[in-house]
């Protein structure tokens, strides 16, 4: 790629960042508010053109920029140049106000704001989606399906009918008709029922939340057009011929071919998140670029008499090969859906193709503020997009940065190919790192590399993806044996995800928000400059490198000599999983008994990486609430885990068979707690001293239990007290609530004082004052969630544990805890994860 064109032409861009940011204010505030802005930027427009004409007129500037007695030189075309980004600010406003107004009026969101129900005929204007499950306190947020749609029909309670055409948000909740749900093509009609609510946050793209009644099927009142059948159908094909894939590839190849990721799982996508990787689950125009490439060759030669790709061998001329590249483009944008997303990626793959059809990179930055110009214009909604913003900085970085440093490295005997694909992977993480951490309040550390590696697979998985799309629509068999050659590529990608993130430090905590984002901007700047400047710059980036490779992987010794924890001869440590439970007790080498698993299968993950286990021969889960139990894939994730041990009350039933189907999928099998077990691993004993037999019955040995309803399952929870080898004791509570605390207590009068306590119920005021002065902890350690909506730990809690002597400890404030030795020398370790 030559770097000979001179300085690049900049003159559009300005003019693109005022729609942008024009159009990115105005979608958010009230009509008054634009017009005003709308008013100001014609009245400047106008007075600097009239002040510009009336200087001309009077001899003051010739109009070439050219001095005049008496003159400023070139402030008629400075003028101008002003009065254009004015207008195109106005126009941007414009547009984006009109776009908002439509979603103000009409009798939608007037219902949206009354929260009413009404009857109504949706126009579907996507594809569905799956919500991501979340743990909202003790339970699992309910997944539901998500479609975008225009209400095209309203009848409301009082029998009036109304004909608007306003986009709403679809959400169903998942039930029986999940699946004739989730089959829906663009353009289908639906008539629903439904409770209409006005957006969470002011500038959505939508007038109003439509919740739909009930969990069935879908009424469908009008069929899809021919254009989404089309695309549906080839859509679908692709899903079949790649049913028979490891589980990786069959949820990689659709996505990376036309954005299909309704097979990729939580686990895979965090991955991809944790590595900057997310573009290969999305519709981009690089995919459109890789198929094009075959068109026209290497950059630089479509106009060369020896051109290289697939044209001149099958007899295209040049005008014929860029007929056949924009049929492409369209079937892309058919089969990818002829949504705003899709557009983009086509537009800025068709930019990102003349560049390197041409070999003209700087020359096509105006084309890109063109494309971006109209685009926000088109759909003002793009301009508070971060996928676009994304799309649109890395596009830019390959048409400038990336050249200059590829040739850059060429200068310090790189190889071209290597140097090339580093100057971009480098560029496109200096522009997109600070806008990720924006929305993401972290920055990976592990992205160029891994896009470096992953860029060796991306084009043949999605030549190979591309051509079983179209092989499907006619040769079953021929297609899954391309696709078959496919997935070897896309489990590569699968596979440099996940080793990726499994690295200790592949993310970096980072202030989030646009604070955030310009304080990594402008530390990237200064680090660029700065290695400019500094002398042996060769050395100095060997080292830079060196020392970042030590702090992604963070060997356990260095880890340990650095941070201190955690700390050396540990026995039993409490993670920091936010509000929930997960805790560790050593059981020799790297093997640990693990007591419940977190509402987040990351952090959990990352808390066993640190302390080095590596084998489960035991996961305790106390009970089924979603704090507990919803992170056990991360327990399961590269560890050994020889059984999972349950409460008997399987309640909420839908956690219970999350934990079932989970430990099901890893071969691991299921046992309930025994009243009164007694296990012993090593060094390590422990007995199970509640739930007892009677929990839900007669009682025991003439001690009154408690109905497992009276505190659900908390009062189910397992509760271990454990022995070490060092004679270390601990009691560990669950979520037991006061009465089963009393029961506990009557049912065990020998129980005397402990160690170290496991505060139940993350600290909740709800606690038996006669079971903590009963058993007297020296040290109380309390598992709780920053900032968590439900005031735990209770202030009241800590005061009783402290006014008994105990030194408490909190995963909200003091991080992770490890606790070692016993005795006189006991020491609880906190800070870490």
């Amino acid at each position: 790629m030559k770097d000979d064109e001179g300085p690049a032409d900049l003159r559009l861009v300005p003019l693109a960042a005022a729609v942008w940011a024009a159009a990115a204010c105005a979608v958010g505030v009230t009509g008054w508010w634009t017009v005003a802005g709308v008013t100001v930027c014609l009245m400047g427009a106008v007075f600097l053109l009239v002040r510009a004409s009336v200087r001309r007129r009077r001899g003051l500037d010739d109009g070439s920029g050219a001095a005049v007695p008496g003159a400023t030189p070139g402030w008629r075309l400075r003028a101008t140049a002003w009065a254009g980004v004015l207008l195109c600010a106005a126009a941007g406003a414009a547009s984006a106000g009109l776009h908002a107004a439509d979603l103000r009026r009409g009798p939608v969101p007037e219902l949206a704001r009354e929260y009413a129900r009404a009857r109504l005929e949706v126009a579907v204007t996507s594809d569905p989606r799956l919500t991501r499950p979340k743990v909202r306190g003790n339970a699992m947020a309910p997944v539901s399906i998500v479609l975008d749609g225009e209400v095209t029909r309203v009848e409301r309670s009082d029998g009036s009918v109304h004909r608007p055409r306003t986009p709403v948000l679809l959400i169903v909740p998942s039930g029986k008709g999940r699946e004739e749900w989730l089959r829906l093509l663009p353009t289908t009609r639906l008539r629903v029922g439904a409770r209409l609510s006005p957006p969470l946050r002011p500038g959505e793209p939508f007038a109003a939340v439509v919740k739909v009644d009930g969990a069935g099927p879908p009424r469908i009142v009008g069929p899809p057009s021919t254009l989404q059948r089309t695309a549906g159908d080839l859509r679908a094909g692709l899903r079949r011929a790649t049913d028979k894939l490891d589980p990786d590839a069959r949820a990689l190849l659709p996505g990376l071919v036309v954005g299909d990721t309704s097979r990729v799982g939580p686990e895979l996508r965090d991955a991809f998140e944790a590595t900057d990787l997310t573009h290969l689950l999305a519709v981009s125009g690089s995919n459109l670029t890789i198929v094009l490439l075959l068109l026209i060759g290497r950059p630089g030669r479509a106009h060369q008499v020896e051109r290289g790709g697939l044209a001149p061998r099958i007899g295209l001329s040049l005008r014929v090969t860029a007929l056949a590249g924009g049929g492409l483009t369209l079937a892309f944008v058919i089969v990818c859906r002829p949504d705003p997303s899709v557009l983009r990626a086509a537009a800025c793959g068709l930019v990102a193709l003349l560049a390197i059809g041409t070999g003209r990179r700087r020359s096509l930055i105006p084309a890109l503020a063109a494309v971006v110009l109209v685009l926000v214009l088109y759909d003002p909604w793009l301009a508070r997009s971060y996928g676009f913003l994304l799309s649109v900085l890395a596009t830019g970085a390959l048409l400038t940065i990336a050249p200059r440093w590829s040739e850059a490295l060429r200068r310090r005997r790189v190889p071209g190919g290597p140097a090339e694909a580093l100057g971009a992977a480098l560029a496109a993480q200096a522009v997109c790192a600070p806008v990720v951490v924006v929305f993401a309040a972290r920055v990976s550390l592990v992205a160029v590399p891994a896009n470096l590696f992953a860029e060796l697979a991306v084009a043949p998985a999605t030549v190979c993806g591309f051509a079983t799309l179209a092989l499907a629509a006619v040769w079953m068999p021929a297609a899954e044996g391309l696709a078959w050659v496919a997935g070897w590529p896309a489990g590569w990608l699968a596979r440099v995800a996940r080793t990726g993130a499994a690295l200790p430090g592949a993310e970096l905590a980072w202030p989030g928000g646009w604070w955030g984002g310009l304080a990594l901007a402008l530390l990237t700047v200064l680090l660029v400059f700065g290695m400019r400047r500094l002398p042996y710059r060769g050395v100095v980036g060997v080292i830079v490198a060196g020392v970042l490779l030590l702090v992604v992987v963070r060997p356990a010794p260095l880890a340990r000599w650095t941070t201190g924890w955690p700390p050396p001869g540990w026995v039993f440590a409490m993670c920091q999983v936010g509000q929930g439970d997960a805790t560790v007790l050593a059981a020799g080498e790297d093997s640990a008994v693990v007591v419940d698993a977190g509402p987040d299968p990351v952090p959990v993950d990352r808390c066993l990486r640190e302390l080095g286990v590596r084998r489960v021969p035991l996961l305790v889960l106390t009970h089924f609430h979603a704090d507990h139990v919803a992170g056990l894939p991360g327990v399961l994730r590269g560890r050994s885990v020889g059984a999972i041990q349950t409460t008997g009350l399987e309640e909420p039933p839908a956690q219970a068979a999350f934990v079932r189907r989970t430990a099901a999928a890893a071969g691991v099998p299921l046992v309930r707690a025994g009243p009164g077990e007694r296990r012993r691993i090593g060094g390590l004993e422990w007995w199970v001293l509640w739930p007892w037999a009677g929990v839900g019955g007669a009682g025991v040995g003439g001690v009154a239990v408690p109905e497992a309803s009276d505190g659900g399952p908390n009062d189910a929870s397992v509760t271990l007290l454990v022995r070490t080898a060092g004679g270390l004791s601990l009691l560990l509570l669950g979520d037991l609530e006061p009465s089963a605390q009393r029961a506990l207590a009557r049912l065990h009068p020998g129980l005397g004082p402990v160690d170290v306590l496991k505060v139940a119920h993350h600290g909740s005021a709800h606690q038996d004052p006669g079971l903590m002065q009963a058993v007297r902890p020296r040290l109380a350690l309390v598992s709780a969630g920053r900032d968590n909506p439900y005031g735990h730990p209770s202030p009241r809690t800590l005061e009783a544990l402290r006014a008994g002597g105990a030194r408490v400890l909190r995963t909200d404030r003091d991080g992770a805890v490890a606790v070692v030795g016993a005795g006189a020398g006991l020491v609880a370790v906190p800070g870490g994860g």
